[in-house]
């Protein structure tokens, strides 16, 4: 897992320092989802809004399942 964690925030920090702020958020919620990371309330509602302006709100709905507490 740790090998995943670690591209992925290599790809997430690469996209942002390229200006692809909405393909970062994507790939960082994809990740969450298809390793099925548990998510707080708190961590889902600050990716609600921000899928908001960054536009991956059906992903974000299916990441629900993953909230915890």
């Amino acid at each position: 897992m740790w090998a995943t964690a670690s591209s992925v925030a290599v790809d997430v920090r690469d996209l942002l320092v390229a200006g692809e702020f909405a393909l970062a958020f994507d790939t960082m919620c994809s990740w969450i989802y298809e390793d099925e990371l548990s998510i707080s309330e708190e961590h889902y509602g600050r990716l609600v809004r921000m899928s908001t302006d960054l536009g991956s709100r059906d992903l974000i709905a299916r990441m629900r399942e993953l909230v915890t507490g």
